[in-house]
C-alpha cells in the first residue's frame, strides 16, 4: 500500500488513526505538532497526509494545520492531502481547500468512511491530470498541479479560478506535456461534459459551428487565451500548432 503521515495532537485519536492504517496494510508515520510534520516531510518519502487543522503552536509561535498545508505546497503540489478537523464550517472547509487540501473529514467520523476517501486519494493522485506528466511541471519555481476531478489548478500555492471548460483543456494540456493536443479532442472532451457540452446543430455540424452559429475553433480559441493569461509569468506557455493543435511548454530562458 501507501506511506501516509498523520499530523494530529490527540495522542488517542492518532494512535488509533496509526493502528486502523497500519492493519489495511499502509505504512505510517505520525507526527504531533506542525514542526514534526514539516520535518517528517522534508526527510522523507511520504505518499499522503491527514491533517489535523487544530495543531498546537510550537514554541510560543503558531503553527496550525492550514499554516502548515500552505508551506508544503510549495514543495509537494502533488501530495495528497486529507485534513481531519472539528471546525465544520463552510468558511473553514473552503479555507481548508483553498490552502490545498484535497478532502476534508469532520470529526468525529467513522474510521471506515476515512479508509475509504484514503483509497479514493491514492487513486486520483495516479491520474495524469492530477500530478502532470513530464518532470518539468513539478520541479519549476511555481509547480503547476491540476485536479483531478475538480474545476480547480494550483500554481505554487496560487489557486486559479477556472471554468469547468478552462479545467477540462488545462488538464488535457497536463497530461499530455510537451505533445500536442488536438483541437479535436478538446472538443470531445467538451462534447462528453454534461455540464458544459459543445454541442453543434443538425444543420451547421459539418459547418464546425455551435446552434448559435459560431465557429468550434474561435470558441475553443477564446479559452485558449484565457488560460494563456491566468499562466502569464509562470514560466510555461500554451503555443499554437498550425493545423495540429496546442502544445503546453516551458518557456525559453
Amino acid at each position: 500500500m501507501a506511506h501516509w503521515l498523520i499530523v494530529e495532537d490527540d495522542e488517542l485519536l492518532r494512535d488509533g488513526l496509526q493502528a486502523q492504517l497500519a492493519q489495511a496494510g499502509h505504512q505510517v508515520s505520525a507526527a504531533a505538532d506542525g514542526a514534526q510534520a514539516l520535518a517528517a516531510l522534508a526527510g522523507g518519502s511520504v505518499d499522503g497526509l491527514i491533517l489535523d487543522l487544530g495543531l498546537p503552536p510550537v514554541n510560543g509561535a503558531p503553527l496550525d494545520g492550514l499554516m502548515v498545508l500552505r508551506q508544503l505546497r510549495q514543495r509537494l503540489p502533488a501530495l495528497p492531502v486529507l485534513i481531519l478537523t472539528a471546525r465544520d464550517g463552510v468558511d473553514d472547509r473552503v479555507a481548508g481547500l483553498h490552502a490545498g487540501a484535497d478532502d476534508y473529514l469532520t470529526k468525529p467520523f467513522s474510521m471506515a468512511e476515512l479508509q475509504a476517501r484514503v483509497l479514493a486519494l491514492l487513486r486520483r493522485a495516479q491520474l495524469p491530470a492530477f500530478t502532470g506528466s513530464g518532470d518539468w511541471l513539478m520541479d519549476a519555481p511555481r509547480p503547476l498541479r491540476v485536479h483531478g476531478q475538480w474545476p480547480q489548478a494550483w500554481l505554487g500555492d496560487e489557486l486559479l479560478e477556472l471554468s469547468q471548460r478552462e479545467w477540462t483543456l488545462l488538464r488535457l494540456l497536463v497530461a499530455q506535456a510537451g505533445q500536442v493536443v488536438g483541437r479535436e479532442e478538446v472538443l470531445a472532451a467538451w462534447q462528453a461534459d454534461p455540464t458544459e457540452p459543445v454541442t453543434p446543430s443538425a444543420n451547421s455540424a459539418q459547418a464546425g459551428t455551435t446552434p448559435g452559429g459560431v465557429s468550434t475553433s474561435n470558441v475553443l480559441e477564446v479559452y485558449v487565451h484565457r488560460l494563456r493569461r491566468k499562466l502569464a509569468d509562470s514560466g510555461l506557455s500554451i503555443r499554437n500548432v498550425r493545423g495540429l493543435g496546442y502544445l503546453l511548454e516551458r518557456e525559453a530562458p
